[in-house]
Formats: structure tokens, sequence, C-alpha cells
């Protein structure tokens, strides 16, 4: 983290606001034209020790907007600096060393400590943003629109743990799952960095890695979610409607879980399934956990296959049943691409291609970078990551599988270098939609895979190219993580930041971004897509904070800082 700066600093010089690897690309983008010369000074001392020159305009793609490049990747002593650009002023300081990284991949995993349900915060773990006990989660209701005769209207269940989803007090397994996920790839893929990886939280003092800890926090919640009478998933458990701006243990309105639906199924189907492969690792630690999930996979994966069509609808619900529910519905009307991810996931798991045969795994639909509703290339992330386990029976599907994947990154670093940010992110209109910065993150790891694959190191750089978009080398000007760089929003929507008392929010958490749609209709500084934030906790819109949003910013910036520790 760096101190606030004394002096006012143009926000017309974007960069990195947390820093730059030695060895890597160092670039940032001064907003307007006709300046000639920058400089790298040093801070403290002000001594000079770098000169460039700025790049011809470049025009933006969403405004009337011109901007210029500062490329000084050839300064690779390690420090801390300010861009000098005459006539205009300095940037906000920025660090160039080794692992500059770590101390906010650290905190953007931390921060799913301080999303835990059913646990006081302690202050030696949680410090300032220490809490009472919240959501016990012993004394759930089923919803009307859950009810069977196994299960009547009312009927009291456990389903305790879990993270707050985002800025409120629910827990959706649909967006569980690629937020789970997410971070158990990070393990899968980087096992070595995160086995050292101490986030000082509660388990960290066990025999299992920090990340694994934390992701068991939310994996039990969601098993607690399958009705045992028939393997079925219920969507989410939740308040009727959203809470106030409160502090999470003053929310204490009774809680439901409500309709079991396809999507729910197959996301927990494909979490368990990847859960039970890691934890297997840990079978003295964890005794019969891994065998747990796959049942729970395998149960929910026969649910869905005969209940295809379970869509979650809740207005129709709400029409039919009482109380109505309010909170964020999570409906998806297509989940083909849920089918795709839960048979890799369980064909990874168990060796049997029966899963991904009933599939249809590869077509000719564009593939689509990730996100809680379009989760198709989380199952080709895996097919790849096991490929050699795998090869004997899929050898056709996975060279197809890699070449689509490398096509796709491709296609997305084209014409990068003509861009205004010089990133990979905004290089399409629709990059901008609510939880944008998710978009960026979930970006940088289709070019890490396909890095992976190919060994196209021009991947690897517009990777990191993400991380400085993220940190600030984008069109707002903001470090979008809190806590890390020197403008970075202030006030997220994001209930315990708001109402604990403490000026600075819970830091390592990833605001959503711009949004053009501004949904929350809230006074925004800019409609232009690539500007339209707010730091204002009314922005739900731009200002929310979101598991499946610091999840792909944790895998990012973790893999950056193992990859370089190699």
């Amino acid at each position: 983290m760096h101190s606030v700066a004394q002096e006012p600093v143009p926000t017309d010089i974007r960069v990195n606001q947390v820093g730059y690897y030695p060895r890597e690309k160092k670039i940032a983008v001064v907003v307007g034209e006709g300046r000639k010369d920058f400089y790298i000074e040093t801070v403290p001392g002000s001594r000079q020790v770098f000169q460039g020159v700025l790049s011809a305009a470049v025009q933006s793609t969403f405004s009337s907007r011109k901007s210029q490049v500062a490329d000084f990747s050839s300064l690779t002593d390690t420090g801390t600096y300010v861009l000098i650009v005459p006539g205009l002023g300095k940037s906000w300081p920025f660090e160039i060393r080794h692992n500059v990284l770590a101390e906010a991949a650290r905190a953007s995993l931390k921060a799913f400590y301080f999303q835990r349900f059913s646990t006081a915060l302690a202050p030696g773990f949680a410090g300032k943003w220490s809490r009472p006990f919240c959501h016990p989660d012993d004394r759930v209701l089923i919803h009307a629109s859950a009810a069977d005769d196994k299960r009547r209207e009312g009927t009291v269940i456990a389903s305790p743990r879990g993270w707050m989803d985002a800025g409120d007090y629910n827990k959706y397994v649909v967006n569980s799952g690629i937020s789970t996920a997410t971070l158990l790839s990070a393990y899968e893929d980087y096992g070595t960095h995160y086995r050292s990886l101490n986030l000082v939280i509660p388990e960290s003092s066990n025999t299992l890695p920090d990340i694994l800890d934390e992701t068991l926090w939310n994996l039990r919640w969601m098993l607690t979610m399958q009705d045992p009478n028939d393997g079925g998933v219920y969507h989410k458990c939740t308040n009727a409607n959203f809470d106030p701006m409160v502090m999470p243990d003053r929310a204490t309105t009774p809680r439901y879980v409500v309709r079991k639906s396809t999507a729910a199924a197959l996301n927990l189907a494909a979490v368990c399934a990847q859960a039970a492969r890691v934890f297997r690792m840990f079978d003295k630690e964890l005794p019969g956990l891994a065998d747990s999930c796959l049942v729970a996979a395998q149960r929910a994966w026969q649910w869905a296959r005969s209940h295809p069509d379970e869509r979650y609808e809740q207005e129709k619900i709400n029409a039919q049943f009482d109380p109505d529910i309010t909170t964020g519905a999570y409906g998806d009307s297509d989940v083909s691409d849920e089918f795709v991810w839960a048979a890799c996931e369980l064909t990874a798991t168990t060796g049997d291609n029966a899963y991904v045969k009933s599939v249809s795994l590869i077509n000719e639909e564009p593939l689509r970078v990730p996100s809680w509703n379009q989760v198709k290339l989380l199952g080709y992330y895996t097919l790849v990551r096991h490929e050699e386990k795998l090869k004997g029976v899929l050898k056709n599907e996975i060279p197809t599988v890699r070449e689509r994947l490398v096509g796709k990154a491709n296609e997305m670093i084209t014409g990068v270098e003509k861009r205004e940010f010089r990133t990979v992110m905004g290089g399409n209109l629709r990059d901008f939609v609510w939880g944008s910065n998710a978009v960026a993150a979930n970006q940088a790891i289709l070019l890490l895979t396909a890095f992976k694959i190919s060994g196209n190191r021009a991947f690897y750089e517009y990777a990191i190219g993400q991380a400085d978009y993220l940190l600030g080398r984008n069109a707002t000007g903001y470090s979008f993580l809190t806590g890390y760089g020197d403008r970075t929003p202030m006030h997220p929507h994001h209930r315990p930041s708001e109402a604990d008392g403490v000026a600075d929010p819970v830091p390592g958490l990833l605001a959503g971004g711009p949004n053009p749609g501004m949904q929350d209709k809230c006074k925004y500084p800019s409609s232009v897509p690539d500007e339209a934030y707010v730091d204002d906790a009314c922005s739900y819109a731009s200002n929310e904070i979101a598991i499946n949003w610091n999840a792909p910013c944790a895998y990012l910036l973790g893999a950056l800082e193992a990859l370089q520790a190699r």
C-alpha cells in the first residue's frame, strides 16, 4: 500500500499504482495530446533515473478523448518512483521490484475471509475491520417454492457458513460456483505458490494451504444446499428482501432456501467434482471429504439430467408463492454451458468420458470469457489442466480445445498496440458490463491459460497489462482494489464497509468497474463506457463488490506472482 501523496496529483497520468516487475513491460498513459517528453524520478530524493518520449496521440474508441503512451520498460532498477510530464505534473507513486504484486494478491484472496458468515472476525485476523458473530443460519426455512412432500413449507434446516455474495448478506449457489471453482483452479494451477502462502486467518496454523481453508468455508455451505432426499440443489439461501446498510450481526430477518434449479445443481456438480479431486490430496487432514464431494457431484448431475429445464424465474415464483423474494435472481435461461462445465469436471475427476460424451462439448459457437452465467471455458480449462491424465479418454477432443483457446486468445490480443490504454480490456464495448473488472480479470485467466498451452510470451505480457488496468492504467484513473494504490475506492457498495464506522473500506475488494448501463441511477461523472464509474456507496452498478469479481482478480495476481518466482 502507498500513503496518500502530500500534494495534488493530476489524475491524467495513469499508472499501475501498485507497481511493476523489473523485467516486464512498464507502460503509463497520459490523457490528452501535444506533450513530448516524460521523466521518471525517485521517491524520495527526486533523482531523475529515466527520460523518454511520449507516443503519438491515440484516439479513444469510445469518445473524443486522446492519450499518449509512456513506455519505460527499460528501467529495471528497483525503487519507488513517480512519472513526470512537464507542464502537467507527476503521477501517483509506484514501485518497481520483485514480488511487487504479492501484497495485493494476498489481500484480494483474504477478502474472502472478510465475507464469511457464521463466525466472528477477531481483531487478530481482521484488524480494525473485526466484527461480531453473524448469520448462524442454523434455522433456515424451506420457502414455499422449494417445498415438497418430504420437506414441507416452513421446515427448518441448517445452512451455515458460506460467503456474503457481494455487498449484500445473501448466499447464491450459482455465483458461488464460479467463485469457488476459480479459487480451486488457482490452487490446481499454482499449488507450489499457495502451499506457502499465509493469509493470517484462523486456520493458518493447520496443515492445509490457506487458500483451501478459505475455499472450504464456502464449499461446506454449498453442500448444505443439496436436498439429501433427491440430490437437487436449492438456488439460494436468502432474506426475502435486501437488508439496509447495517452491520451483518444487525441483519436478523428470516432466511429461506428457495426453489431448486438446474443451474444450481450443475454448479454444485462442477464445484464438488473439482473439490473431490483437490481434497483427495488431503484425505489425512479431511477424511471422507473427497468422497462426500464426489457423491454430491454425481447426485446433483443426475438430478440435473432428470430436470434439465428447471429455471429460476423469480417473478413467476413471486406470483405463485409467498413471501416474495426480491434479492439477486441469478436466473439463467441457457444451461448448456453449465452441463459442459460439470461434465468436464466429472470426467477429469473420475476418468469416465461418458460425462463429456453426453454433452455438446465442441461446437461452432464463439468462445466467451467466463462469467457467472457463461461457464463453458471453466470446463475447457480443466481438460487442458489435466490433459496428460485424460489423453486416453479424450484424445480427439483435447487438441481441439487447446486450439480453440489459443485462437480465442489470439483474437483478444489483435490490435492491442493500437488501443489507447494498450490493454486487451476495452477492445469491445461489450467489455463494459456490470462487473466489468471481472471481465478484465477473466480475460487475463484465458490469456494465462493460452500462455501455458502455447508458450507464446505475448499472452503472458498482456495478462500483466490486465493487472495494470485493474490497478490504475485505465480511463477512470482508479486502482480498483480497495487499499492498494493512492486513488482507490473509498465508498464501495458493501454493507460492512459502509456501516462499520471505519474510514477505510475492507481491504482487497475489487470494485465492479465502469458500467455504462448505470442501473442504479446514481450521479456519474461520465457516461462514456470506459469512464462510467463513481466511487459512491449508492452505485451498486459500478462500485459494488462481489465474490465472482474478487476470485479472478485473486487468481490473476497470484498467478503473476507464482510465474515470477519460476
